[in-house]
């Protein structure tokens, strides 16, 4: 059966409760079976695209202006269910698209030809390497100028201008030129089809003189996506299940672990499903925190190695038999290719293969039918639990500090740790944040984000903009370093017009000290801003912002206390003051490693 994109199923929620129904959840324009006939003069390709948009549930577009995407942004503005916001620049308009993305399923950006482009480009990168739907739409030049041997401006100066396009074919799934009429509908339709379809980044070039011209193929309402799932082989996921089945029934002491692939696969149900009915111990890799409820009663944390959450990797590594969801195994997420795994006692369960142990493989399998048809066939076992729950010790409260001390990070996520709540959600920045945040425990219906295969310092503001538009009833907080907010800080301006109640901590150690972990040098200090006063230009008394600076605990309480009361409906920056050593004991082992594995001399030749 055709599933409508109306009701796409987004695996990843704006929580991390997978139970709970999706935020904005994709929907298509219901309406007769005849589409509605439109007004010759408004059946322009740039209202099509909007109201295409709209059907898919993206209902904020964000957008730096340039002369050739200007009319197409008018198309857009006129689109009642759309709302265009302008970003201070592309880099952050691409990662705002891919918070948006993150929690509605699909988000959208559209900038200028090439110097926004390749602007954007490296958000866009990020979302492919996340495998996030996104679009991403150009105004390119005017159709005539194709072919020709003109030079135009926003270019390097050839008459060449395919340049912006090769450089999006490496980190799309589709690209789409449109620079005639009689094929935009089809090219439109086809790239935003290929996102959700794909769950990648797609590229819309549309020429500038275009976007306001009536064409008879647009002469009706856009009729509602209808997209075939995908399906197993029924052959190849019995013959998968019946392996995995009889592979994980004679172990000892199996576990399962998810990975960020779940997201993609639309398999995170599933897998608590197969969670519920096998009863054994259930693990997270860093990269899918959020996609696995925390609350469920057989969680034993993050899986990381030798940084793993506490007496996690003991478990995970020295079971028998490990089920391992969508996992990513890169450098980073094998601590510089350090995990203790054994490739002959692992299932790995791909979005649509199956392999097991040493072999056999099984091509053509869903994850989502593997995981619950498994489910109907594992024997209850929780033998990997319990040895879990024998020998595990409570963490240790930090050491009590002096009311004037100076703060220390553990202690400003201790507090952290109390503000989350299922009307909350948590962007982590790459850096020390990304160890720290991982050691939260996320109560049922908190969101939980972050950029870990492609790890662009800087992404978490755009993220948090988007992120924020996409779900205005939960209250973000956005965990920053210094170093990192350097590079987007402008778009702080942009949370300020769209009335944002986000609270940003930003975390001033006075450097890029995840850098420093792994080779240390000059070039990792900063110069020190003056944050709060930065904020506060910004801010220039236009909306609703409250900033302040702690030095201290009690000075973190009361900034807390003021965020979440007096200032709840205000963005609130707090910068919080530490001492440029004071890192997570995971960053410290995490780093030593990761030096090492890129240290490695030249294989003799």
């Amino acid at each position: 059966m055709d599933t409508k994109i109306g009701s796409l199923d987004n695996c990843k929620p704006a929580s991390n409760d997978v139970c709970s129904p999706v935020n904005g959840t994709v929907s298509t324009i219901q309406g007769s079976v005849y589409p509605a006939v439109v007004n010759f003069s408004e059946a322009t390709l740039g209202r099509h695209l909007a109201r295409r948009l709209v059907q898919i549930g993206v209902n904020d577009v964000f957008s730096v202006p340039g002369d050739f995407n200007l009319t197409l942004l008018d198309h857009l503005i006129a689109e009642p269910g759309l709302n265009l916001i302008g970003c201070c620049n592309e880099l952050n308009a691409g990662y705002a698209a891919d918070g948006y993305a993150r929690s509605r399923g699909v988000g959208a950006c559209v900038v200028t030809f090439t110097v926004g482009g390749l602007s954007v480009l490296n958000a866009i990168a990020g979302a492919y390497s996340e495998s996030l739907p996104l679009i991403c739409i150009v105004g390119g030049p005017n159709s005539n100028d194709y072919g020709t041997n003109r030079i135009l401006h926003h270019t390097v100066g050839l008459p060449d201008f395919s340049q912006e396009l090769r450089c999006f074919q490496t980190v799309t799934c589709y690209q789409a030129v449109v620079n005639n009429l009689e094929d935009a509908h089809d090219m439109i339709d086809t790239a935003i089809s290929t996102a959700l379809k794909e769950s990648k980044p797609v590229y819309i070039s549309i020429g500038c003189n275009l976007a306001a011209i009536p064409h008879p193929t647009f002469a009706r309402e856009p009729v509602p996506f209808a997209l075939s799932p995908k399906l197993s082989n029924k052959m190849g996921l019995e013959a998968a299940v019946e392996a995995a089945a009889e592979f994980l029934n004679k172990a000892v002491k199996p576990v399962l672990v998810g990975g960020p692939k779940l997201r993609v696969a639309k398999a995170c149900e599933a897998f608590v499903e197969l969670v519920d009915a096998g009863g054994y111990a259930v693990a997270v890799m860093p990269s899918g925190k959020g996609l696995v409820p925390e609350h469920h009663p057989h969680f034993i944390g993050t899986y990381w190695g030798a940084v793993s959450t506490a007496f996690c990797a003991e478990i995970v590594e020295s079971a028998d038999a490990y089920l391992f969801a969508g996992p990513i195994y890169n450098d980073y997420s094998s601590v510089g290719y350090s995990l203790l795994l054994k490739k002959e006692k692992a299932i790995i369960v791909q979005p649509d293969r199956v392999v097991i142990g040493n072999g056999p493989a099984f091509g053509c399998v869903l994850m989502k039918d593997f995981l619950r048809e498994l489910a109907k066939r594992l024997k209850h076992n929780n033998t990997a639990y319990e040895n879990y729950h024998r020998i595990f010790v409570p963490e240790g409260q930090p050491l009590k500090a002096a009311p004037k001390d100076p703060l220390r990070v553990n202690v400003l996520f201790q507090h952290i740790q109390k503000m989350l709540s299922s009307d909350s959600a948590v962007i982590a920045e790459t850096g020390d944040s990304w160890f720290n945040c991982q050691k939260l425990k996320l109560p049922a219906g908190c969101g939980y984000e972050f950029q870990m295969q492609y790890g662009s310092i800087g992404w978490s503001v755009g993220a948090t903009l988007g992120y924020a538009q996409a779900v205005p009833e939960k209250r973000v907080i956005a965990c920053i370093g210094d170093g990192s907010f350097q590079v987007t800080a402008q778009d702080v301006s942009t949370m300020l017009r769209c009335g944002q109640k986000t609270i940003i901590f930003l975390i001033n150690n006075g450097g890029y000290t995840i850098e420093v972990e792994i080779h240390d040098g000059p070039y990792n200090v900063i110069k020190n801003w003056n944050y709060t006063a930065l904020v506060d230009a910004i801010h220039n008394g236009e909306g609703k912002c409250w900033t302040t600076k702690v030095f201290c605990e009690k000075e973190l309480i009361e900034a807390i206390e003021t965020a979440t009361g007096a200032k709840k409906d205000c963005l609130c920056f707090i910068e919080v003051i530490v001492h440029k050593d004071d890192t997570s004991k995971e960053l410290l082992e995490w780093g030593s490693r990761v030096s090492a594995a890129n240290s490695r001399p030249p294989n003799p030749q």
